[in-house]
């Protein structure tokens, strides 16, 4: 046990000979301004955190505005801090933060309260978007004018989706509209780079054709040249389970990507691969969505009996071995010849 050489009590612990209380000597650790405005934006919602904006509870805002305004003397650490927050009215707050310090070998709690003020205002992104800012321009076309609505439609929920997923760690990336035009859509985008990266992405996704086009629109405060670029990308006319034709042979697509595609004989039942620059040459025979069912009578190993759906008279096709097929089956016309799709 150890005295306190101030106050002269007993301790079981001292600094340079002083005792708890006599070493703080009712020295404020901590301290707090009067009030702290707490920002957020009234288009969409998030809170500002030094240089960024976060999505939030308005009441987890405001205690971690309270906690941020904190400040502690030098010769203290802080162990451990908290806030809970009072409501005067929708914009006004009265937070107190409880913290505990470690200063000098000794451990120590204290309370202080401030005013937290709501303020809305308009963020970076907010504002260019309500401004209709935009620095690129993807613009998705079907590779026919009678091409179906819904491949533009999915390859524009493949751009939203994407968007969506890099907005989560870069908030200046974003759409700042989408027009239908005939044949397409024109998509209006934040950066430059955001219309590269989505254009190389939907390219991939359907082995489609790009192109890009840039226009000088005006000068930075810098004097340096500010340009709008505009990606065009033309979606093909195939699409996987499409029945098509290849270097005079009748296949089934099966599989569209960035390299190409694969290709299934539809008589061998042989898949094979088609390099990208080979994929110009891939001609639609007959869409997915436009093939019908034809009944199965019976069935062999290799060859199966069905009702040809245009004039109900039976039809042997190939199948391949041991595939199993059920009551009804895909099949495809080509020049008078009826073939299956697996």
């Amino acid at each position: 046990m150890s005295f306190c050489v101030r106050c002269g009590r007993e301790a079981e612990q001292t600094s340079g000979g002083l005792c708890a209380e006599c070493f703080i000597g009712g020295r404020r650790l901590t301290d707090l301004p009067h009030h702290v405005n707490l920002l957020r934006c009234s288009s969409c919602g998030e809170f500002q955190k030094g240089e960024s904006w976060i999505s939030k509870p308005l009441a987890e805002a405001v205690e971690d505005a309270a906690v941020d305004s904190l400040g502690v003397i030098r010769e203290a650490r802080l162990v451990s801090v908290g806030a809970r927050a009072v409501e005067q009215d929708p914009y006004n707050f009265l937070a107190t933060v409880e913290s505990v310090l470690e200063v000098g070998g000794f451990e120590a709690t204290e309370e202080a309260t401030v005013a937290v003020r709501v303020k809305n205002t308009v963020c970076k992104r907010c504002s260019r978007q309500l401004g209709s800012y935009y620095e690129s321009i993807l613009q998705i076309r079907a590779g026919r004018r009678d091409a179906p609505a819904s491949l533009v439609r999915e390859a524009m929920a493949r751009v939203e989706g994407s968007v969506a997923a890099q907005a989560r760690t870069n908030r200046q990336l974003f759409i700042t509209k989408s027009e239908e035009v005939p044949g397409g859509v024109d998509v209006y985008l934040s950066s430059i780079s955001l219309g590269k990266s989505l254009a190389k992405e939907v390219s991939d996704a359907y082995c489609a054709e790009t192109k890009e086009a840039a226009k000088l629109v005006g000068q930075t405060r810098d004097g340096l040249d500010m340009y709008r670029v505009t990606y065009l990308v033309r979606l093909p006319d195939y699409q996987a389970g499409d029945a098509v034709s290849f270097d005079g042979r009748h296949y089934k697509l099966t599989r569209v990507s960035a390299s190409g595609g694969k290709i299934l004989d539809l008589v061998t039942f042989r898949e094979r691969a088609v390099g990208r620059t080979d994929m110009r040459r891939v001609k639609v025979h007959e869409k997915a969505s436009d093939m019908r069912l034809a009944a199965v009578v019976s069935r062999s190993a290799r060859e199966i009996q069905v009702l040809d759906p245009s004039d109900c008279s039976i039809a042997d096709l190939r199948v391949p071995e041991g595939e199993e097929t059920g009551d009804e089956v895909r099949v495809t016309e080509i020049d008078g010849a009826l073939y299956y799709v697996p």
